[in-house]
């Protein structure tokens, strides 16, 4: 995670968009008020899924479930019918 001030940011505006946005790398923006975290779209955009997928009753236990289920006890993907 990159850290900076207000100032330094802008100073340096579309280089840490850019970095933010090729490298998933939050920045986190201190301020004398208070600070913010400036993250790309598709990082905002997992973590928008994964709070919809958590906030579903069952679906995060059964996602914990299937990561823990050994490979030879799933069936092929060949096999799922879509």
């Amino acid at each position: 995670m990159i850290n900076t001030t207000a100032t330094n940011l802008r100073k340096n505006l579309f280089g840490m968009l850019e970095q933010t946005i090729k490298y998933n790398e939050p920045v986190t923006v201190s301020t004398k008020t208070g600070n913010a975290v400036i993250v790309s779209e598709e990082e905002y955009n997992a973590m928008m899924e994964t709070l919809y997928l958590s906030s579903m009753p069952g679906t995060k236990q059964d996602i914990i479930e299937g990561l823990q289920t050994p490979l030879d006890d799933c069936i092929d993907e060949s096999e799922v019918t879509w």
